[in-house]
């Protein structure tokens, strides 16, 4: 294309453009500032030799590249130094006419002729967001229609392949035009015999389209996912996982899209996901489920292809399949179960890859620190967490016979990674099935406790593993029926050999102590703790050395063990006191971060088990400790201290009571700082969102990718959970920091970003008006503003498991104040009464719904309306405090009445019958 910019700007470009990509800090710097100057004054001109510039085909191929995804970046980020006015304005909204028409008709002309595949995806990317920001503003841009349907007939693969890359990232193009129209374009991309590219463009487009769909478009679409669906059985591993990551999304949008297919799909999909044969030392290895055929569908090439690429391939294409299968089962549960082989397909294909260890890492994994496990690298994960999501998704009535037709084999064959694989499945699958386990969890520890004695240290390992996660799953319940059987294994193997067998047993025993009764553990107490402080304590002869990790999680352990025996723990307090302090002391080096706050955690839970009297010696010295530790430097990389130092001070005001008053001047300050503390948020462009970050978690607001950074927020609810345990520990003590308690909580009953916050919110309110009320430091006025605050978060309130609480939170402050004023009661009525009118509409639409809609989403609905139940009752129990027949009484019980009637939900992933 002929310039349509004056030379002299494209030459300073150049330039601009070579000092962004540089090394240099300080170049790249200023060439920003450049940028940002020549924008605010001439935008026109700038972006359009921006896109020029990319255009040009005497540029550097990485320079074209560059400057597409800069235009694209540039075009709809606010303007730079806006005015009042123009603060929401992007530089896209400054430019004129005649400069789009310039800019579209130049990129239009690259998407034609770009004949680079890396440069025309990026074109396509920079084309797709100008195209839906453009129609976002009302400026459709028919010329891309136009040009993406004609290169969809091109003879040119590569540009069949943008027109439907071009269709994928703006589905707005066709949603307006005849289904039958949209649907033949579609078809003959995914039906080319020319090119893999240009069908995996097309499925990427048939998914947008179908997700874009409303429910009418998707009834007239419904023919689409025969080809669909057809572009998988001849494609070869190599190019089968992006085919099947495409379609995934859809399974969880569109799951019912999927149902006339199930039975086809069940067909390959096993294959794909079933371990190939592994010529190992004897069948049963390379067998591990006799009376199966091992295969592979589609074939796999070997046109000489190295083995190791082959095998690679062949796990991708696994994986692909896997999580294909696993979205679907999790989006529509009840629609795999009645498709009979789905689920003992996807148990056989996680088995099958839970027992491929490797073989030759025992002696590193045996070394290792457990947190910084090489051999976690070649770990099947995937395969576990597949399972586990399984059976969260369809229940035990599902998973269990599945898995048990396969777990006793495999726990008595004579490969250690069967036995390991075995014991990991029921782990795995604990959760999701423990409603229905439990009826069978006799024969299950049967099974499960003569591996503790097997000769592989790796088995020996997982066992401990099945019973800690079996305590957590099935909480209570183990421990009550068969605390006998676990613990004639679980403490001798606090003496195995190995030390990550003997920590790992310790850590076992946490899972333990969180569900036993006090009386269930007594008898095994003295054992325990003698194993735990052999543990703890290097050997006298010095034969071995003990592992700072072993260390960390005997202390741990002994933590848990002293909170579930509560003042019997006592008589061992003597032994065990003095250690922790001599940690807390001289534990100062980077290496003994953990090891220093596990014993802070340790000393508070043991305070807590033996009572004032018996701590109060060593009181003194262990907040002397604490506030040594609170006042030390802050070490930026120990992340770990702030939580635990919070939740200490907690642990030492609830076995000090009273007594802990006047340590409230030192930890009052920093938890009102973290309760204060903002969230640290961010917000993401769609192309800039990470696919993980640590610490932090991605979630859609409105309509926006947000990452919020994890720590922070969970400290700030720990804050406001410590404020519960301050408030109802000290009573009328608490009064002086009674007014900025009350500020911060009122503040945050509104805290969106995590449940846990608001929760604490909600329980804490009533004991600062209680502690006001008891020291006579609040006086009417003032609870009557704060339950009309709760009365306004009550009104806007949108979900219904916070709901309950709020409405508890009104009625239990009301109570404690013994008075409710005229304008307390109209706000609290009002906010009820727009509470029902909601939950009447949202019940009114859900009954419009089709029963096949319902019998889709019943467990959802379930699940639903049991937390809007609860809140129901919950205001109740607020009317009733105003007038025991109070008229919206009638109204609860018609709403209550507009519900499905689909039973209790099940959190075994069925509904209980009524």
């Amino acid at each position: 294309m002929e310039p349509v910019v004056p030379p002299e700007v494209t030459a300073e470009l150049t330039q601009i453009l070579s000092n962004l990509v540089l090394g240099d800090n300080d170049i790249r710097s200023n060439a920003e500032a450049v940028v940002d100057e020549r924008l605010s004054h001439r935008p026109d001109v700038y972006l359009l030799a921006l896109t020029q510039f990319a255009t040009r085909s005497d540029t550097v191929e990485m320079m074209r590249s560059f400057s597409f995804v800069l235009l694209r970046r540039l075009l709809f980020r606010p303007t730079p130094n806006p005015s009042a006015k123009s603060a929401r304005l992007t530089l896209y909204d400054r430019l004129s006419s005649q400069t789009l028409t310039s800019i579209e008709r130049t990129l239009l002309h690259s998407l034609l002729h770009e004949q680079i595949d890396s440069v025309r995806r990026k074109a396509v990317d920079t084309i797709c967001d100008m195209a839906n920001n453009s129609m976002e503003r009302g400026r459709p841009w028919h010329a891309l229609q136009a040009q993406a349907f004609a290169m969809c007939k091109s003879g040119e693969p590569s540009a069949r392949e943008s027109a439907f890359r071009v269709f994928a990232g703006c589905p707005n193009l066709v949603m307006d035009l005849q289904t039958d129209a949209v649907l033949r374009v579609l078809q003959d991309g995914l039906q080319d015999r020319q090119s893999i590219d240009v069908r995996h463009a097309a499925l990427r487009a048939s998914v947008s389209y179908l997700t874009s769909c409303d429910q009418h478009q998707v009834a007239q679409s419904l023919s689409l996912m025969y080809p669909m669906l057809d572009t998988l059985p001849s494609l070869s591993h190599a190019h089968l996982p992006r085919f099947l990551n495409t379609l995934t999304p859809l399974t969880s949008t569109h799951p019912q899209l999927f149902a006339p297919h199930l039975p086809a799909l069940l067909s390959f999909l096993p294959a794909l996901i079933l371990p190939s044969a592994d010529p190992g030392p004897t069948p049963t290895v390379a067998r591990p489920f006799p009376g199966t055929q091992s295969f592979t569908f589609p074939p796999a090439p070997n046109g000489g292809a190295d083995a190791d690429e082959l095998d690679e391939e062949a796990e991708e294409v696994r994986k692909a399949a896997l999580e294909f299968m696993i979205s679907l089962s999790e989006a529509k549960p009840a629609l795999v179960r009645r498709v009979d082989g789905w689920v003992a397909a996807i148990v056989r294909g996680c088995l099958g890859g839970m027992g491929e260890l490797r073989d030759d890492e025992l002696g590193a994994w045996l070394e290792a620190d457990p947190a910084e496990d090489p051999t976690d690298d070649t770990y099947p994960h995937v395969y576990e967490q597949s399972l586990d999501r399984l059976a969260c998704a369809v229940g035990g009535k599902s998973v269990l016979p599945a898995a048990f037709q396969h777990i006793p084999g495999m726990l008595a064959s004579h490969d250690w990674r069967l036995r390991h694989a075995g014991l990991m499945a029921i782990a795995s699958v604990a959760e999701g099935t423990s409603k229905v386990m439990q009826n069978e969890l006799g024969k299950v520890v049967d099974l499960i406790a003569p591996t503790f004695m097997d000769p592989h240290p790796r088995v020996r390992y997982a066992a401990c593993q099945c019973v800690g996660q079996l305590c957590t799953d099935l909480d209570e319940v183990i421990q009550a029926q068969f605390h006998q059987q676990i613990f004639e294994v679980l403490i001798p193997t606090l003496e195995a050999p190995e030390p990550r067998v003997h920590a790992h047993a310790a850590a076992a025993l946490i899972n333990f102590c969180e569900g036993v009764e006090r009386d269930t553990l007594l008898p095994y107490l003295d054992p325990i703790v003698e194993r735990l402080l052999k543990l703890l304590n290097p050997a006298q002869d010095g034969s071995r050395q003990t592992k700072r990790y072993v260390q960390e999680q005997a202390v741990t352990t002994l933590a848990m063990v002293a909170d579930a025996s509560e003042t019997t723990f006592a008589k061992h307090y003597t032994s065990i006191m003095p250690l922790l302090l001599n940690v807390l002391r001289n534990a100062n080096s980077p290496e003994y971060r953990k090891l220093r706050v596990k014993a802070m955690e340790c000393a508070g839970l043991i305070a807590i088990a033996v009572g004032r009297d018996v701590f109060r010696a060593d009181a003194g010295a262990f907040v002397e400790l604490l506030i040594r530790i609170q006042n030390s430097p802050v070490d930026p990389n120990d992340t770990m201290l702030p939580h635990y130092l919070i939740a200490t001070w907690a642990k030492v005001c609830q076995a000090m009571g009273p007594e802990f008053e006047p340590y409230l001047p030192v930890v009052m300050p920093p938890l009102l700082r973290a309760a204060n503390a903002k969230a640290d948020v961010s917000v993401y462009e769609d192309e800039d969102v990470p696919e993980s970050k640590e610490g932090w978690d991605i979630i859609e607001m409105d309509g926006q990718q947000v990452g919020i950074r994890t720590a922070a927020i969970d400290e700030k609810c720990q804050a406001f959970e410590t404020l519960v345990i301050y408030c109802s520990t000290l009573g009328a003590r608490f009064a002086p920091y009674l007014q900025q308690s009350l500020a911060v909580v009122l503040q945050s009953l509104r805290f969106v970003l995590h449940d846990g916050v608001r929760e604490a919110c909600a329980m804490v309110l009533p004991m600062l008006i209680s502690c006001g009320k008891a020291s006579g430091t609040i006086d009417a006025d003032t609870v009557t503003n704060v339950v009309q605050h709760v009365a306004s978060v009550i009104s806007q309130e949108t979900d219904s498991t916070f709901l309950a609480s709020l409405f508890k939170c009104a009625t239990d402050s009301l109570r404690v104040w013994g008075d409710v004023t005229s304008e307390t009661r109209l706000a609290l009525e009002g906010a009820a009464k727009q509470q029902l009118q909601a939950l009447a509409d949202r019940r009114k639409a859900r009954g419009g719904r089709s029963a096949a809609e319902i019998e889709e989403d019943r467990e959802d609905l379930a699940l639903l309306e049991e937390m809007e139940d609860f809140a129901l009752e919950e205001m109740a129990k607020m009317l009733a405090l105003f007038d025991g027949n109070h008229p919206l009484r009638i109204a609860i019980s018609s709403v209550r009445d507009l519900g499905l009637g689909l039973g209790a939900w099940d959190s075994d992933g069925d509904v209980a019958e009524e």
